[in-house]
């Protein structure tokens, strides 16, 4: 191909291929996370980031450069979830701000919203580093502006670019000794590549299946109550046509029927020379087609399950009560005059959320390491919260971004991102609030709070690897602190004792221990003992947090 420019029917293709190869590669782009951890999503939260602006540009139609450019930033924007998804969709708004007052886009236009995109994911992350998904994308900007001056079509162009990206990926290990020890690429910085390579099938015209951009969902599989059994007596509406081997007596048809008759109801039969079209309600289709193959071949044979479709109503009937209740709460919320302040927090595990209702938060966000919220969800939970000042806890790391991008969106009250990594950093900052002091205030005690806590989590492993000089193998047990991996064996007791140990130092006096949902408080409260005798003068607390995945959250303050 030898053509100089793109427009928004070309980039809106190519960015929808994008977001397909991503969606295909995601399992494979979540095993490349350096912690063989069960939690594996950096994959995960570019894909979904990507396919909540896909949704919106597979909805448009024939478009122009401006609505297309304000899809993609909008959809990646909202829908972005954990730190790669978030920078993402900072590459993606800074793109396609400065390409949406063109029409056509040559390989200079293109390259300079490369930068573009760069400038604004760098602005978005506080403390940039190096050999991840930021520098694969700034080498293939900065590539992308050697090239653009001499390019003589964008076919060659994009693919020297994507050749630099490559290059720059095969080189992360190098810049991030974490990654040469695992034996793997940047996770995002390869998601990105995959983003890429879609980008260029795309552009070349390759055939991409783009139904699933729709944001619709297939049914689901619904579980029918006896009284909906009782109200439908015959669940399968059933049609066919049959093609007869000769013609059917007026004798057979009416024995047909009354066959028909005897497995089900509401039964439609018209017959000529040639073919006989059959409609049937009945519990047995398969009888009816039995019968119907001693007649002739058949040909388009439909079943629907009218249980179920009866069933999706029933259940789209209650959203849709449910979801105009909600409205009415919020109507009823939003008349009250707004209090001076309110609390968000995200939390996993029962009991995780009980112990933040029972400290005052307004508003809980189920996520954490398995499923990170996306900037939607976050502002969605600002809308919900009646107050002046807002004071969000992430409580992960992967989280902070997408809670901070909700910050910037948010022009009607003053939202605070209090930037807690783990669970019991958000129980502390929470603890640390004063009424009586100011924003500022209250946010300098929870930062300094919050700088005192230290977090162990035990898990399992879900790979072999090697990571700060220790061998870790698949079903090892791991305890994994705020700076690296402190303890690795196979019995969760002792590896878990090793973590606290690792924690421990002269200042410490409280340590909680929150047991999960693969643990039980027996074995809870045998570890607490263990740690009461080693550590006399330490504070030791057993709380039930029900979090899956991490066996203990343990907090040393």
């Amino acid at each position: 191909m030898n053509n100089k420019t793109i427009d928004a029917r070309v980039l809106s293709r190519m960015f929808l291929a994008g977001a397909k190869n991503l969606e295909a590669k995601k399992e494979w782009i979540n095993e490349l996370n350096v912690f063989p951890v069960p939690d594996g999503d950096t994959g995960t939260n570019m894909t979904m980031t990507i396919m909540a602006a896909a949704a919106e540009v597979g909805s448009l139609g024939e478009t122009d450069m401006e609505t297309l450019a304000k899809a993609i930033s909008s959809g990646s924007l909202r829908g972005a979830r954990g730190n790669s998804g978030v920078i993402l969709s900072q590459l993606l708004r800074g793109f396609t701000k400065s390409v949406q007052k063109s029409e056509n886009l040559e390989a200079a236009a293109i390259a300079a919203a490369m930068e573009k995109g760069v400038e604004t994911a760098y602005k978005a992350v506080m403390k940039p580093k190096e050999g991840t998904i930021l520098t694969v994308a700034k080498e293939a900007a900065a590539k992308a502006v050697e090239l653009a001056e001499t390019a003589e079509d964008l076919d060659t162009f994009f693919q020297a670019v994507i050749a630099h990206a490559e290059e720059t990926l095969a080189r992360t290990p190098e810049m991030l000794p974490v990654l040469k020890e695992a034996g793997v690429v940047d996770s995002g910085g390869q998601g990105l590549v995959e983003v890429f390579h879609g980008a260029y099938d795309g552009y070349l015209g390759k055939e991409v299946d783009y139904t699933q951009f729709s944001g619709s969902k297939g049914p689901a599989v619904t579980k029918i109550d006896a009284q909906t059994e009782k109200d439908i007596k015959f669940g399968y509406c059933t049609e066919f046509i049959i093609l007869l081997d000769k013609p059917m007596p007026e004798e057979t048809e009416h024995e047909f029927k009354k066959f028909l008759m005897s497995i089900g109801d509401s039964i439609v039969l018209v017959a000529d020379d040639e073919i006989v079209k059959v409609h049937v309600h009945t519990n047995h289709p398969g009888l009816a087609f039995e019968k119907a193959l001693t007649f002739g071949a058949l040909s388009r044979m439909k079943i629907d399950n009218m249980r179920e479709e009866h069933q999706e109503k029933l259940i789209k009937d209650a959203q849709k009560l449910a979801r105009e209740q909600e409205k009415q709460e919020e109507a009823a919320i939003a008349a009250q005059p707004p209090k001076e302040v309110g609390f968000i927090s995200v939390s996993v595990g029962k009991g995780m959320t009980e112990i933040f209702k029972e400290l005052g938060v307004d508003y809980l966000i189920e996520g954490g390491q398995t499923m990170n919220p996306s900037t939607e969800d976050m502002l969605n939970a600002i809308a919900k919260v009646n107050a002046k000042t807002i004071y969000i806890f992430p409580n992960n790391k992967n989280i902070i971004l997408a809670a901070n991008q909700a910050r910037d969106l948010t022009e009607d009250k003053e939202i605070v991102v209090v930037p807690t990594k783990t669970i019991p950093q958000g129980i502390t900052a929470m603890i640390s609030y004063v009424p009586e002091k100011n924003s500022v205030e209250n946010t300098e005690n929870m930062l300094q709070a919050i700088s005192q806590v230290k977090t162990g989590q035990i898990t399992y492993a879900v790979r072999d690897t090697r990571i700060d000089d220790k061998e870790i193998h698949e079903g090892d047990i791991m305890g994994i602190g705020d700076s690296g991996i402190l303890a690795v064996g196979k019995d969760r007791l002792e590896v878990t004792k090793e973590t606290i140990a690792a924690m421990m130092d002269d200042d410490s006096e409280v340590v909680s221990i929150y047991y999960g949902a693969d643990t039980d408080q027996a074995e809870a409260e045998e570890l607490a003992s263990a740690v009461e005798e080693l550590y006399p003068d330490c504070d030791v607390e057993v709380n039930a947090g029900g979090q899956p995945i991490y066996y203990y959250v343990i907090s040393v303050e």
